[in-house]
């Protein structure tokens, strides 16, 4: 579980295809995250992406991606060099500063545009039809695993509005129209639904 406050950017500096499958070698860089206390098997968010860590250590660690995730998410394209949002799995007793996020990539979404709003930005993304009851005006989003609140939903998109420190601090201020990025809708919102149809 994770709460969608990023606390490092890292880089990708290695990418090996297995198959249909590819493993990575993700570095820390900018940012705060305690690579050196992980232990085989923890769990990390990589730009939304809940993965595996392997081999972690202060230098950084690598993670298998499977063709399932690959599918889905932004990971597919990635190459050497790239910056990813780096969140480790939140603690007990941590402060709970985002919202509740699962790591479980719904689609991979295209920026439409960006504009600027005060010392803001305001940032239009697509939005596939079947994810659409799952967005709501003031609700919670995370965004290649950044947590944030949607401010306007229509039919086939939605806005948000992003500070200018998480600009700074996350790979979201180097987006250009056409990019795309790893959405998770609410969860909260995925279980509401699912207990209404049993209802039904």
């Amino acid at each position: 579980m994770f709460t969608g406050i990023v606390t490092a950017v890292g880089r990708i500096s290695e990418v090996t295809e297995t198959q249909r499958d590819r493993r990575l070698y993700i570095k820390p860089g900018a940012g705060t995250v305690e690579l050196g206390s992980c232990r085989d098997g923890d769990s990390i968010s990589v730009s939304g992406v809940c993965l595996t860590m392997l081999q972690p250590s202060d230098d950084g660690f690598y993670a298998d991606v499977s063709a399932e995730t690959l599918a889905l998410t932004t990971l597919a394209n990635k190459s050497v060099g790239d910056k990813v949002n780096l969140e480790l799995a939140m603690r007990a007793g941590d402060r709970f500063g985002g919202h509740m996020v699962s790591g479980h990539v719904d689609s991979a979404i295209r920026l439409l545009s960006r504009t600027p709003d005060g010392q803001a930005e305001r940032l239009d993304f697509e939005l596939p039809v079947e994810l659409r009851r799952y967005l709501s005006r003031k609700g919670s989003v995370c965004l290649d695993g950044v947590s944030l609140t949607v401010n306007s939903v229509s039919d086939d998109s939605f806005s948000t509005c992003i500070i200018p420190h998480t600009l700074a601090v996350t790979s979201l201020g180097a987006l250009a129209e056409g990019d795309f990025v790893n959405l998770e809708v609410d969860m909260i919102a995925r279980y509401l639904e699912s207990l209404a149809l049993d209802k039904s």
